[in-house]
């Protein structure tokens, strides 16, 4: 089944080029808090697409922040030198700073406020390239299943495609009202710790609505909400780049670890943990205490 939406136009300013141009209909947000989705057709121009995708690849082709984790294979093992099923780079504007002053960064903005309230802010982005003719499977998963201890927010994902998508290279799929009740329990991927992504355990995939999209459209979906992305069947790269907005408050969501991240040992934890030095390290902990006697 495909879920279509209405039009909406975006409009780039001479004056200023980073105003918001597109505004959610009341309907619009009805719907995203009924389904836990939404499909927008426009969310850029198709020249910051063009650009985008260029920085894009020549990203992916450094494989900046390797050494720290911000570079690294979401789907397989991870290993130095073994080929990723599908790499991910987090926060590419600390990368290429320019990512941050654009049409798409300026309207994302603007639709999380909207969903989220005036005090929204950009907790992190990540870019995710699935590669041509065997670009691995996202699986059914909730974000909310990756939270660590003391977080203290709720998100939403603003996920936007820079070339078309659809079911043969790798559209989002979601489950509608899938965001209401418990979080479902999750594993990694494979039942595999060594594997970063997470799989929910139990997913029923024929209630799925796939949402295709041309180069620019975005859909926005929240932390709760499953969602899924098959593999990339086309003989062209997927790509794919997120913004990820939350609301902070006083209290934690979460005070432990969920079971299922506890279990895991990945190569990206311990390029992570290895970069930090021993002053890093230690820095960390006091401020696991801090949140654990502050917010607790």
């Amino acid at each position: 089944m495909i879920q279509g939406e209405p039009s909406n136009q975006v409009i780039q300013s001479a004056e200023n080029p980073y105003n918001s141009t597109v505004s959610l209909s009341q309907e619009q947000i009805r719907r995203f808090e009924t389904d836990g989705y939404l499909s927008l057709p426009e969310i850029t121009t198709q020249d910051e697409v063009a650009w985008m995708r260029e920085v894009y690849d020549r990203l992916f082709e450094r494989k900046p922040g390797w050494n720290k984790g911000d570079f690294f294979d979401f789907a397989g093992t991870d290993e130095e030198g073994a080929p990723a099923r599908l790499p991910q780079l987090l926060n590419p504007s600390c990368y290429e700073p320019t990512l941050a002053q654009t049409i798409f960064r300026a309207n994302a903005d603007a639709i999380a406020r909207q969903l989220l309230g005036d005090k929204a802010k950009l907790i992190f982005e990540h870019a995710m390239m699935k590669q041509a003719l065997n670009g691995g499977e996202t699986a059914w998963h909730q974000d909310a299943a990756f939270y660590a201890k003391y977080t203290n927010y709720r998100a939403i994902t603003i996920w936007m495609p820079l070339q078309p998508v659809d079911d043969l290279n790798g559209c989002m799929e979601f489950i509608p009202g899938s965001q209401r009740g418990a979080l479902t329990a999750h594993r990694h991927v494979n039942d595999d710790p060594r594997i970063h992504g997470l799989e929910a355990v139990g997913v029923d995939g024929s209630l799925a609505i796939q949402c295709p999209l041309r180069a620019g459209g975005a859909t926005i979906h929240g932390d709760k909400t499953l969602h899924h992305a098959g593999p990339n069947r086309s003989d062209k790269p997927r790509r794919a780049y997120a913004l990820v907005y939350g609301l902070r408050g006083r209290q934690f969501i979460l005070h432990e670890d969920h079971p299922w991240n506890q279990a895991g040992s990945t190569a990206r934890e311990r390029r992570l943990a290895t970069s930090r030095g021993p002053a890093q390290q230690v820095t960390a902990k006091l401020k696991d205490i801090a949140k654990r006697i502050l917010r607790s």
